[in-house]
């Protein structure tokens, strides 16, 4: 295995390699242009040469064409001819096709592995996101995981947080002392966020077995790295479903994997395609946490490629740090098209042999723009690039070879089917059940207690076996005060249908019946 991955041809008639090295991999990239100018087989390739070099890889397929990478490219082809005509153009003599190991995932598993996650694990910011929650909406969901923690309610499905968000509905007046005012309105809106959420599908994405990262970083019996595909056609649909569930996948490898320096390969590669979905409303804490997490994960072997059809959609604190760069064609119809050629050129190292920004217009298909870190991470010289044709089959496998691959799979069966345990719904559930069933006790002791105390009266009678006085004037009642006057109200109360309501209120009813 070389130190490098070979990108294409560049320079005069494309004669010269242009490489990118494994030891400036996690330095992160960038992979923009226009829709239908090259970036999936940009993206394809990458995938190829990592896995090839032993790197897990993990992608989103939104368009559905990456799974081609599951087999392996064939003469039969009708681009075979235009393939092997550019390999000998750009020198690459070392051509040949081939599959790569695919693991397939899905956050609804239907094509794919089931993805989940706990509501725990998520975390209230990213939930907060991923609800489009109000600041004073999302203080509440703070507050629901805060009290999560100290009363060991574990939080992993969505009725867990639904039950819980009643709870501190019918709780709001002791709780707003503690942790400042709860609106009852403000909890029905995060209900009916999560019920939109439900529509969506998004109920999919939380519950157990929870995934765990290990899966996703795994090689096969031949020591190539194992390249891992979501599928996000689907997915789409729901676009802040899609961006909150790679962050919060990101966040996780980042929280979990180990400091390693600057290793000699990455360990992971994670591919974000339309990665302007990620940053579209986002609030400043979510893109600050994005670029914490960007410069940062490198020291822990992990790079991070956006795919996106501008470089614009990438704020620039986070841009300047994308130092591999593969830049396909951009259209320039508007001002505001001409702006962003020119400030995506700028990002660049000059070349004096030709204007970036021209190049940048007029590069066709299967031809970008690139800029590779360098000796020392120093970014290297613009140039004009004729990407490299794939190995393994360019667009999707049929439905009948995914699910072969599916069956075939080291995955098979050990996400599939999902588990409930004991968790908040269930806790406060029977909470519920336990003070109803006092509250019906008490309840019944009230009112047998006139009876009982009548019983006794007649029993001591038969025992003294004389006739126990009456007076016959007023009958005696002790002083009245007015503790005693508001202690007797209480009872009376309790002892009534409202005393009934009021005992069986303290968790609410509408956990019955779930």
């Amino acid at each position: 295995m070389t130190d490098k991955i070979f990108i294409g041809g560049g320079g005069e008639d494309y004669a010269t390699a242009q490489e990118m090295s494994f030891k400036y991999a996690n330095r992160h990239g960038l992979i923009a242009g226009a829709t239908g100018t090259g970036k999936t087989v940009t993206l394809q390739i990458l995938a190829e040469s990592f896995s090839q070099a032993g790197v897990p890889v993990i992608m989103a397929d939104v368009k559905g064409d990456l799974s081609g990478l599951a087999k392996t490219g064939t003469a039969t082809h009708k681009l075979h001819d235009a393939f092997m005509a550019r390999a000998e153009k750009i020198g690459f003599g070392d051509y040949h096709y081939h599959s790569c190991p695919v693991t397939f995932w899905d956050l609804f598993g239907q094509q794919g592995h089931p993805v989940r996650t706990t509501v725990a694990e998520m975390g209230p910011l990213l939930l907060a996101q991923l609800l489009e929650l109000s600041e004073a909406q999302e203080g509440i969901l703070n507050i629901a995981f805060r009290l999560a923690d100290e009363q060991a309610l574990p939080l992993l499905d969505l009725k867990d947080l639904q039950a819980l968000l009643v709870w501190i509905g019918e709780n709001r007046g002791e709780l707003s002392l503690r942790y400042g005012n709860v609106s009852p309105a403000s909890v029905g809106a995060i209900q009916r966020r999560l019920l939109v959420l439900e529509n969506q599908g998004g109920a999919d994405l939380f519950g157990e077995p929870a995934l765990e990262l290990s899966d996703l970083m795994r090689q096969d019996a031949q020591g190539r790295g194992m390249v891992n595909i979501l599928a996000s056609d689907k997915l789409m649909a729901a676009p802040k479903l899609y961006a909150t569930f790679l962050l919060w996948l990101l966040s996780e490898l980042f929280e979990e994997l180990p400091e390693v320096g600057d290793p000699e390969k990455p360990k992971l590669v994670f591919f974000f395609d339309e990665a302007h979905l990620l940053f579209e409303d986002a609030p400043k804490a979510l893109i600050d946490k994005v670029e914490q997490v960007a410069r940062l994960i490198r020291s822990k072997g992990v790079g991070i490629y956006f795919i996106t059809q501008n470089p614009a959609d990438v704020p620039e604190d986070i841009l300047g740090q994308l130092g591999n760069r593969f830049q396909h064609a951009l259209r320039a119809f508007t001002a505001r098209d001409r702006k962003n050629l020119k400030l995506a050129a700028e990002t660049y190292r000059e070349n004096p042999r030709f204007s970036t920004m021209e190049a940048i217009r007029e590069v066709g298909v299967g031809e970008a723009v690139t800029s590779m870190l360098q000796k020392k991470g120093v970014p290297g010289i613009v140039e004009r690039t004729l990407i490299r044709p794939p190995s393994s089959q360019l667009g999707p496998i049929s439905a009948a070879e995914r699910a072969a691959i599916l069956k075939a799979s080291d995955m098979a069966g050990k996400y599939d089917k999902p588990l409930d345990r004991h968790s908040a719904y269930e806790i406060l559930s029977q909470r519920t059940q336990e003070a109803a069933q006092a509250a019906e006790i008490a309840e019944n002791k009230a009112e047998e207690a006139p009876e009982q105390m009548a019983r006794e009266f007649n029993a001591a009678r038969r025992y003294s076996g004389s006739r126990i006085p009456r007076s016959t004037s007023r009958s005696y009642r002790p002083k009245e005060t007015f503790a005693s006057a508001m202690s007797e109200a209480v009872i009376k109360e309790l002892k009534g249908t409202t005393g009934r309501r009021l005992v069986r209120g303290i968790l609410g009813g509408l956990f019955k019946g779930r």
